[in-house]
């Protein structure tokens, strides 16, 4: 039984990267099935002019549009705007896609309040325009809420275990609020630390319940802000039935 009839509103997502686009493939691989359905990722924007992620998304099957903005380039093509200026024009790629969902996966750069403003109706994006309706913003941190924000979460958290401070990391997507890493959890995951064993294979099994709960945490929140409705009958990503409102 098909998800959703194809009438259907197509839910679309704008998704940020830095790098390789690992978090990324695992979205681009959920759009449209089950997982996540009635979805497409209408845009990818990256920071970093060499990042794989903008070569994941061209190879998608359709082509994903990408976009490249540098802090740096923009800075140098701009003389006397600043990165408060930098995060507006982000912002401005963004909402004019008029998505329903942000995700950052792996986005390696603190947004400015400028951007989440933007995001959130209450400052212009160009001119007099401003989002039809909020748009949510959510991050994939590789750590569990509270603990170790911020740059190079998952060398921390192993440090921090060889130390004997904790017994166990894990991953979580969160909403974005201004306060970085800070913003309330939508799905949180525990990822065991094992005695002994080197970082490259404890990042590596981090990484693989990240490309899990960065789609869960993606479909969670669309059900929230943009359910699927068919009919009389609303369509959850969580659900493997569709129960018919009699």
């Amino acid at each position: 039984m098909p998800l959703a009839r194809p009438e259907e509103r197509e839910r679309r997502i704008v998704v940020l990267i830095s790098g390789s686009g690992t978090n990324l493939q695992a979205l681009i691989d959920a759009q449209n099935t089950p997982a996540l359905p009635s979805t497409r990722i209408s845009l990818v924007i990256s920071n970093r002019k060499a990042a794989y992620g903008l070569t994941r998304a061209a190879q998608a099957n359709p082509p994903i549009r990408t976009a490249y903005l540098g802090l740096q380039p923009f800075l140098k093509a701009n003389p006397g705007k600043t990165r408060d200026d930098y995060d507006l024009e982000v912002a401005r790629i963004v909402a004019k896609e008029n998505p329903d969902l942000v995700v950052l996966a792996g986005w390696m750069h603190i947004m400015g309040d400028g951007f989440l403003d933007v995001m959130s109706g209450d400052r212009p994006y160009e001119g007099d325009l401003r989002v039809e309706k909020p748009i949510p913003v959510i991050n994939l941190h590789p750590a569990l809420p509270g603990a170790f924000d911020g740059a190079h979460a998952i060398e921390r958290a192993y440090e921090a275990f060889q130390r004997g401070e904790i017994k166990h990391s894990g991953v979580m997507v969160h909403r974005v609020v201004k306060e970085v890493d800070r913003g309330e959890p939508v799905l949180v995951r525990e990822v065991e630390i094992m005695p002994g064993e080197p970082l490259e294979a404890f990042e590596q099994r981090l990484h693989q319940v990240e490309w899990k709960i960065i789609v869960e945490g993606t479909a969670k929140t669309l059900d929230e802000v943009a359910p699927l409705k068919v009919g009389s009958a609303f369509v959850s990503s969580h659900v493997a039935v569709i129960e018919t409102l009699l």
